[in-house]
């Protein structure tokens, strides 16, 4: 209950998360039918980067605002237009001021039929991600502990959803909790797209976390992991991964363009690394 995401807004792991979550989006666009996006720790949604807590780490600096310092290839741009339209769209003005959270991002991306349910547990982030909100029908904000979503509210009325789990990590076992949570997920909603955020930290215990999904027998399962610095020097974050279950069959060949691209331009030092392969499902050996 400490974490405190505004003083890491926009930083790389947000625009590996955002960029994934806006095309996930978009994807499900390609079908009439409306879908729900469930955010089971959704923060405040909305980031002001020129106040005091996002001043105090900068963190945006090296990820969004890198990202947005300079041309981008056409192949990146196309994968990334979703996401950097929506950042634009909250700078009117230009240059960076405002960011935005998971569910506000998805929000900004929605037709009429599409919905969104977030949770959040923290009170004072609650009611801020609710004032947000606030009198919008197509989004349905809740007071609750983001783990018990995966229970309560699957499968959504839509039939249709992306789930997008982004615990903090401020307690121990919860890359154990991620491979419990989507067990009960997808025991629940079997066709759900689910997108697991984690960090990379020195020590973590990736291969452990990688084998327990596999142990699952959940069909189809995707990662994206992208380091921006060695973690030799630091126990502080240095890099994050993503989970998809049952991704967009373009996913894959669209990481495999994105995310050289974002070593590149985001590597705080040349141990930076990039690499996207099939957990389960399609070329595993990728």
């Amino acid at each position: 209950m400490n974490y405190r995401h505004v003083y890491h807004a926009g930083n790389f792991a947000d625009v590996l998360k955002h960029a994934v979550l806006a095309r996930l989006v978009t994807y499900m666009q390609g079908k009439d039918k409306a879908f729900r996006v469930l955010d089971t720790h959704a923060g405040v949604g909305f980031y002001d980067l020129s106040g005091v807590e996002a001043q105090k780490t900068g963190e945006w600096r090296d990820g969004i605002g890198r990202l947005l310092d300079g041309d981008l290839p056409a192949g990146v741009a196309d994968i990334l237009a979703p996401y950097l339209k929506v950042v634009h769209e909250l700078n009117p003005q230009g240059g960076l001021t405002y960011y935005p959270g998971s569910p506000k991002l998805a929000r900004m991306l929605f037709r009429p039929q599409d919905r969104l349910s977030a949770m959040e547990l923290h009170p004072d982030d609650y009611e801020t991600l609710h004032r947000l909100f606030d009198g919008d029908f197509q989004s349905r904000i809740t007071h609750l502990d983001g783990w018990l979503s995966l229970g309560a509210h699957l499968p959504p009325k839509e039939k249709r959803g992306i789930v997008l789990v982004d615990p903090p990590f401020e307690i121990e076992g919860e890359y154990e909790r991620l491979v419990d949570g989507l067990e009960k997920a997808v025991r629940r909603f079997p066709g759900g797209v689910y997108c697991l955020w984690y960090p990379l930290k020195k020590g973590a215990p990736i291969a452990q976390f990688h084998a327990a999904l596999k142990a699952t027998g959940i069909a189809k399962m995707l990662c994206a992991e992208l380091s921006v610095k060695s973690d030799r020097e630091t126990t502080g974050l240095t890099g994050s991964g993503l989970i998809v279950v049952n991704p967009p069959f373009t996913l894959k060949a669209e990481l495999d363009v994105l995310l050289p691209f974002l070593k590149a331009r985001l590597a705080q030092d040349r141990f930076a690394s990039a690499r996207s392969f099939w957990l389960a499902g399609e070329n595993k050996a990728s």
